[in-house]
């Protein structure tokens, strides 16, 4: 996700649960005084929208709504509807006019544009079989629970939410309903992950000793109110949730396995106002039950840099950059050999994820990356922020919950 829709007309819903299971959430929510709920964005910039509306769709495509019109879904998800088994069935905006912009040029019709205020209407809209949210974080869960009242399945972009509680508020909600949840994790769809996932299950390297990651990024000059992501209430911790959150998926999907214990570190600079209320980095080691260990480096504050590297008792696989929109590059060195490997095109990533979840809707597909995953993912990081702050190593189980002691 990039910008999106959000705005401070109400305050964040955050239930008894929630703050329970965040609790360092819900103490900087309250002392940075940031309340969130959508709202409508001006046009980003660097939108290039259609020309001409697409082709009408198959008749079993899935009609989805796209919930947030930012950058991310302007300009990375909505292009690709069109090659997909899915279609663009309606808009839910803040702002009327940049939505009957896109409207037009995805020949949407305009009763199939909703707001933020009237979005329980689309409930009767049976042209809307599904929804795509790509708002900030911190409104994930109360949108995704709405759209299963309307009787919608969900494809939610990553982060999942901001906690788990509102994680498993999420997967109750799809229940009761007898809905379909998926969460866009794109990479499980992506050529060169899949087949970084193929060979360690190949044992390609040899047994794993060390994954190293780095999900890194300089910001320019923002604030909180500027930029979501730095918002604490709508982004959570930092650049962990956001880019970070990519190291942390390659560190599970290479080594297959789930991590028995956690050690982590923050860095949150003093009088510097992209950071007042979230963190400039952080990083975390993690320990696998084989002896594999793994190194994660994520930040707002260093250049750029999207890398994976797996070193085994064989060889390596360096992946670099890793877990891009396009341009990946991968190279595996063993037995004395450099091998660049080209498994295919990395855009089809977008399409495959739309796909995939087109077929979980119509054919009762198991979906790859279920709401599970994106619980599991968050009930690491609530552990990665604990180990932090309480400076120890934590014990883990199978779950991605903490050990009691």
């Amino acid at each position: 996700m990039t910008d999106n829709d959000f705005s401070r007309r109400r305050l964040l819903q955050m239930t008894a649960a929630g703050l329970a299971a965040a609790p360092w959430l819900a103490r900087a929510a309250q002392q940075s005084g940031s309340a969130v709920v959508a709202e409508g964005r001006p046009m980003p910039g660097g939108v290039t929208l259609p020309d001409e509306p697409p082709a009408a769709p198959a008749e079993d495509s899935v009609g989805v709504a796209i919930v947030g019109l930012g950058g991310y879904s302007l300009n990375q998800m909505m292009p690709r509807f069109g090659q997909s088994k899915c279609h663009v069935a309606g808009l839910v905006s803040g702002n009327a006019q940049k939505a009957r912009r896109v409207a037009a040029a995805y020949g949407v019709p305009q009763d199939a544009v909703y707001g933020y205020d009237n979005f329980a209407d689309i409930a009767s809209d049976e042209r809307i079989e599904a929804v795509y949210i790509a708002l900030p974080t911190g409104l994930h869960a109360e949108y995704a629970v709405r759209a299963f009242a309307a009787g919608k399945h969900v494809l939610t972009e990553k982060p999942m939410a901001l906690s788990p509680a509102e994680c498993q508020r999420m997967i109750d909600a799809a229940r009761r309903a007898d809905r379909k949840l998926m969460v866009a994790y794109r990479c499980h769809f992506e050529p060169y992950n899949l087949r970084a996932m193929e060979l360690m299950r190949e044992g390609a390297v040899g047994p794993i000793r060390n994954i190293r990651t780095t999900q890194t990024y300089a910001a320019g000059r923002t604030t909180p109110a500027e930029n979501w992501r730095f918002n604490r209430a709508l982004a959570g911790g930092g650049p962990l949730e956001d880019y970070g959150l990519y190291g942390l998926q390659s560190a599970l999907y290479l080594s297959g396995e789930m991590p028995e214990s956690v050690a982590a570190f923050t860095d949150q600079p003093a009088n510097d106002p992209r950071f007042e209320q979230i963190f400039a980095t952080t990083g975390t080691q993690l320990r696998f039950p084989s002896g594999a260990m793994a190194q994660l480096i994520t930040s707002y504050d260093a250049a750029n840099a999207n890398q994976a590297l797996v070193r085994g008792q064989a060889g390596e696989l360096i992946m670099d950059p890793a877990t891009n929109y396009s341009g990946q590059v991968m190279t595996l060195n063993r037995n004395g050999n450099t091998e660049r490997l080209n498994p295919g095109d990395p855009t089809v990533q977008f399409v495959g994820q739309l796909d995939h979840f087109a077929e979980a809707v119509r054919q009762g597909t198991k979906i790859k990356t279920p709401g599970e995953m994106g619980l599991r993912d968050m009930r690491l990081i609530e552990a990665i922020y604990t180990a932090a702050r309480e400076g120890r190593t934590l014990p883990l189980a199978q779950d991605g919950t903490i050990k009691s002691n």
